[in-house]
């Protein structure tokens, strides 16, 4: 199906090629892009030809192999030229045509994934711009022609490929493959991801997305491709604006942004917010070597956009140290003394080809990457300066970023730039951020655990599900028993004319999902490995008492009631109680707070004293499935949102890595003289949290928070699960 696609042997355009019509564009985008006329014919029911290619009334009727046919006839007529291409031998198709889901005609959008799935040919679009090989001369689009070139665009905007792809002519950007996919009848960006992972002729890919189908595909495709290069993404959608924009373009709902930026880092994809990022990193991807660490030396002959440089610098993580005292003393050896040799280095408007040139070849001694700044004034020629930039970069062999502007007035040195292979970006700042994003990317894929890391997650299906060796499948059943109780009890009374509606009351009370009570829901995660304190259960306050005595005094005493999920906001948790009489008290107070309500007693546990609290969350995108959080616990939980995502299951090392990604993280491992919390311990149950999904697929929502970080050690000190109703004989 890809030769089909990338590399036909003949391509029908079916459609009318009138001057004036998208049919009659498209000819000559692919004429005046070099493909042969004797290899392209064109289809419409007149058989009208034009610009030198022969028209005939139907593809069957063309004659020879044709692989590929260009689709631009009116909406309600693709199905049926998509069925006679097929039965004509046409094994791919690009429908250009607009007026399906878009815009609300969903029936014919199936109508075509139904020829799809009966005669096997595949599909681009519809509603989308075309496609690009630039290394076979194809270009079946409605958008700009670009250089030929390593960096393959797939976008689901064709606009925003346009965008791009004008870029890239205008600024020497050389593209291999350009893919707008529209809205994605039948081959969607999955296929794309998969197919650009083994294309020898690309080397980035950039992938522009609004929505996602079967988002764990999607992820285990993006994880696959960024195995072999590097992914740049822009996910559209990420404000409630973008996201009404997004429901108006495709007509597909978007999913929760923070969820899909935790999923693409995961994958080792580099997300961008922008085009203008995305462009710049495809350049740096493709002009620049690896760039191996963060220190960054910036060389400049102005300061203040020097200084603008360094300050971006190091908000996009990268390091602008000062030179050694060894290194200020080799630049000194040859600049004259006006120049500033901290970092950034200011060569001043008196800068020279050789004082770039050598300047560079010394820092990058001691430095990972550089950036040369050329900010000319319009009397001086700015070649001479680029051809020392270049010697630099060719005799180092380190990444160099160029910074020539305002452009204009470096137009020959950017050209010459450009032409010897070293980017220019349009600011220092834009020139850092690419260098940053080279340095993250070459940190991850260098890290041997990654791939097996993502394959894991990201696999057909995960060990857990194959392999739940010991777990006590009865634990639920019994916790499910116990919600099924809990509704007929909460429908009793309210119709029980006969069981069968009594039963329709209680599957509707539950509708899906029913929250558990705390002592049924500790002992079910401790009977899955999850560290739960020791507890008592007391309906009375002299069984709290003899609880109470019996757990060691101080205790914590928490009201237990259906009716009450949200306990510390009723004051139904009772934190150091001392004594029997406190006991009593606190009970009472308790059975207050619980007054008109469904009171059950009182769940009592050890007062845990100098514990650091976190949160361990679990709950499911609608896109992507189960979720894991991990952030600050307690009452900082809303306070600070200091909160990290991953799709679930994560192992050890990625629990590690969400743990250090919080800002809290420095509290756990011990600051301001705190003892360290045992970190291995708080991995290992973030671990088997993201797990229990998979193992009882029953889980809608969990929430362990607080989890007591101890210095041997975690305990969860509260619960809250959600369990989805379903059909399953479990119930």
């Amino acid at each position: 199906m890809w030769p089909a696609l990338f590399t036909p042997r003949a391509v029908a355009l079916v459609g009318s090629v009138g001057e004036g019509k998208l049919g009659y564009y498209l000819l000559r985008q692919m004429l005046d892009g070099g493909f042969p006329p004797a290899r392209l014919a064109v289809v419409n029911p007149k058989g009208q030809g034009a610009l030198g290619v022969a028209g005939y009334p139907s593809v069957a009727e063309v004659g020879g192999p044709v692989d590929l046919a260009v689709i631009v006839t009116p909406a309600a007529t693709v199905p049926a030229v998509l069925e006679e291409c097929a039965r004509a031998g046409v094994r791919a198709a690009v429908v250009i045509t607009a007026g399906f889901s878009e815009v609300g005609n969903v029936a014919g959008e199936e109508a075509i994934r139904e020829v799809v799935r009966r005669t096997g040919i595949r599909v681009v679009g519809p509603n989308c711009a075309g496609i690009v090989n630039t290394h076979h001369a194809l270009f079946p689009t409605l958008e700009t022609r670009p250089p030929a070139g390593s960096v393959s665009l797939v976008a689901q905007s064709g606009a925003v490929g346009g965008v791009f792809l004008a870029w890239a002519k205008e600024h020497g950007l050389g593209i291999a493959k350009f893919i707008s996919y529209g809205n994605g009848a039948d081959l969607n960006e999955r296929d794309f991801l998969e197919y650009l992972a083994e294309d020898p002729e690309t080397q980035v890919v950039a992938l522009y997305i609004e929505e996602v189908t079967e988002g764990r595909e999607f992820l285990r495709a993006l994880a696959a491709c960024t195995r072999h290069k590097p992914v740049v993404v822009i996910k559209a959608g990420r404000t409630e604006a973008g996201r009404r924009a997004t429901l108006s373009h495709t007509g597909s709902m978007a999913g929760a942004d923070s969820v899909y930026d935790a999923a693409l880092r995961q994958c080792g994809a580099l997300r961008v917010a922008s085009l203008e990022e995305m462009f710049d990193f495809c350049l740096g991807f493709t002009a620049l070597p690896p760039v191996r660490g963060r220190r960054v030396v910036i060389v400049t002959n102005s300061g203040g956009p020097g200084v603008l440089a360094a300050d971006r610098a190091e908000e996009v993580g990268l390091t602008v140290a000062e030179p050694s005292p060894a290194l200020r003393e080799r630049l000194s050896a040859f600049l004259p003394p006006h120049c500033g040799l901290s970092n950034p280095i200011d060569l001043t408007v008196e800068g020279t080809e050789e004082g770039y040139r050598r300047t560079l070849m010394t820092v990058l001694e001691e430095y990972d990457a550089a950036v040369a700044l050329n900010i000319a004034p319009a009397y001086l020629d700015s070649v001479p300066l680029a051809r020392g930039v270049v010697q630099a970069a060719r005799e180092s062999g380190k990444p160099v970023a160029a910074a020539f502007l305002p452009g204009p007035i470096v137009a020959e040195a950017v050209r010459y730039l450009r032409e010897q292979g070293v980017p220019n970006f349009a600011t220092g700042e834009r020139a850092v951020a690419a260098l940053a994003r080279l340095a993250e990317y070459d940190a991850v894929r260098r890290d041997s655990a990654s791939p097996r890391r993502l394959l894991q997650t990201f696999g057909v299906r995960h060990e857990a599900q194959r392999s739940a060796v010991g777990r006590d499948s009865a634990s639920l059943r019994r916790l499910l028993r116990t919600v099924r109780h809990e509704a007929q009890r909460s429908a009793v009374g309210r119709d029980s004319a006969s069981l069968r509606r009594l039963l329709r009351t209680v599957r509707h009370e539950a509708q899906r999902s029913a929250v558990l009570l705390e002592p049924d829901l500790m002992a079910w995660l401790r009977e899955n490995g999850i560290p739960v304190p020791p507890f008592r259960t007391a309906g009375s306050a002299d069984e709290a008492v003899a609880a109470a005595r019996e757990m060691g005094y101080p205790v914590v005493m928490k009201v237990v009631s259906p009716q009450i999920l949200h306990k510390s906001e009723v004051g139904g948790v009772i934190l150091g109680i001392g004594d029997d009489d406190a006991v009593r008290a606190g009970f009472a107070r308790l059975a207050e707070i619980a007054a008109g309500r469904d009171f059950r007693g009182v769940i009592i546990y050890p007062f845990i004293r100098d514990a650091q609290e976190v949160l361990v969350g679990l709950f499911r995108d609608p896109q992507f499935g189960p979720v894991v959080a991990f952030g600050a616990g307690g009452i900082y939980t809303e306070l600070l949102g200091d909160v990290v995502l991953r799709v679930a299951p994560v192992d050890r090392d990625e629990a590690a890595a969400m743990i250090r990604e919080t800002r809290m993280a420095a509290l756990l491992a011990g600051a301001r003289g705190r003892p360290p919390g045992d970190l291995d311990a708080l991995a290992d149950l973030i671990a088997r949290v993201s797990e229990l999904p998979f193992l009882y697929p029953e889980i809608a929502e969990m929430d362990l928070n607080p989890v007591f970080v101890l210095p041997r050690g975690v305990l969860v000190g509260d619960a809250r699960l959600i369990l989805r109703f379903s059909d399953s004989p479990i119930l």
